[in-house]
């Protein structure tokens, strides 16, 4: 028995909203890399390019509005392709 559900599309209310954090989130970011917090920066900025990404991941490419499925698919790829490029990168760094 399949159900049909029918998801709820972004309105042009939601893109402002999320725009309007990313530019706070940017003003932030360009904030604390101009403040002298040592390794605490590093981590900092870091988590606000994280959040930053997933309301473009979410809202911009619509992932928010997909299935349980695909993300669960894509997951896992993203993952492995991710450690393959760190892999790829160490062995470059270790046969300079």
């Amino acid at each position: 028995m399949s159900e049909t559900r029918k998801a709820a599309l972004p309105t042009i209310r939601s893109y402002l909203v999320v725009w309007a954090a990313l530019v706070v989130l940017t003003g932030l970011t360009v904030t604390m890399a101009s403040l002298n917090l040592g390794r605490a920066a590093i981590f900092s900025v870091l988590a606000i390019a994280a959040v930053k990404s997933s309301l473009v991941l979410f809202y911009f490419m619509h992932l928010r509005y997909e299935g349980k499925l695909l993300i669960r698919l894509l997951v896992p790829i993203v993952l492995v392709t991710l450690a393959i490029f760190i892999g790829l990168t160490y062995t470059d760094i270790l046969y300079r």
